[in-house]
This record gives structure tokens, C-alpha cells and sequence, in this order.
């Protein structure tokens, strides 16, 4: 634990806790940019592995997961959390901490993106019907691995400017 205080080290996930919940809950209100909401409450969950430890992230996307499938009335934005944005700040640390080469790296971080795209995509598929999937539904796959080669770099800066500007200011 990087914390002296272990009051620190719960209050701190707990405080991202309930921002990211709130998150969640305004992705599934706004109008726009709903998708963009729901990455940024993921994004919190870093802040919780950063600053405390993985534990803390598991615990903090676990608690954000249930509670927003309780709370937010349309369903389908707590399980994008759930699935994909809450859960890969901490397999992203996972995989960069066994400083393996790149490409592997890649590989694994597309890999968990796959089989959570395709985890969406039966989930929307039993929920909604085939016919909410279109005929296009394959085209998912390529764009989505571009769109989350793009996300995982711009996800990397961030956690950098976290670790400069925001984490050392909180100690």
C-alpha cells in the first residue's frame, strides 16, 4: 500500500467509487456522448489502482458494477462498465506489469478487448434480439480494435498526467 493511513486507503477508491456510480448513472441520461461518459467513470478506477493498489481497483469496479445495475434504469451502460470500462484500468495494470515485449502487450490487451466486445455483443444479442445487431455487426471488430488501440494510448497519457500532477498532490 502506498498510503500511511489506512483510513486514506479506503476512503480514497470509495470517494472514485461514487464519482465513477455517478457517471454511469449521467451516460445513461445524457443525450450525447453516452459512450464517452462511461469510459471516463473507467478511467477513475486507475485512479484507485495508482493510488492505493489492484485490490482497491477490483474492489471499486466491483462495487460500481453492482451498483449501478441496481440503480441506473437503462442497463445497458452499467454493463459496458462492467465488461469493458470499469474492468481494464486493472487488466491493464495486470499486463504492463509483467513488462513483457510490446507487441505481446498488444496482443493481450486486444485480446481481453475481443472477448469483451463479443460478451456485449451476445448480452445485446439476448436482449434485444438479432435484429438489433444489423447486418453490419462485423464491422465492430476492426473498427472497435482501432478505436481501442487509440483509447488505450490516449488511456496511458492519462494515467501518466495522474501519476505527475494529481497522485503525488493527494499524498
Amino acid at each position: 500500500m502506498r498510503r500511511k493511513s489506512a483510513a486514506a486507503n479506503v476512503a480514497y477508491p470509495a470517494i472514485l467509487s461514487a464519482v465513477a456510480l455517478v457517471l454511469v448513472y449521467l451516460g445513461s441520461i445524457a443525450p450525447r456522448g453516452n459512450i464517452g461518459i462511461v469510459a471516463a467513470a473507467g478511467v477513475l478506477m486507475a485512479g484507485a489502482v495508482v493510488s492505493v493498489d489492484l485490490r482497491a481497483g477490483f474492489l471499486s469496479w466491483a462495487a460500481v458494477s453492482v451498483l449501478s445495475l441496481l440503480l441506473v434504469p437503462d442497463k445497458s451502460y452499467p454493463v459496458m462498465f462492467a465488461v469493458l470500462f470499469g474492468l481494464y484500468p486493472m487488466v491493464k495494470s495486470l499486463i504492463e506489469g509483467r513488462r513483457l515485449k510490446k507487441p505481446l502487450e498488444y496482443l493481450l490487451k486486444l485480446a481481453f478487448f475481443n472477448a469483451a466486445l463479443t460478451i456485449l455483443w451476445l448480452l445485446l444479442w439476448l436482449l434485444v434480439g438479432p435484429e438489433a445487431m444489423g447486418n453490419a455487426w462485423w464491422l465492430a471488430y476492426p473498427i472497435g480494435n482501432v478505436i481501442f488501440l487509440l483509447y488505450d494510448f490516449g488511456f496511458s497519457k492519462l494515467i501518466a498526467f495522474y501519476i505527475a500532477r494529481v497522485d503525488k498532490n493527494i499524498r
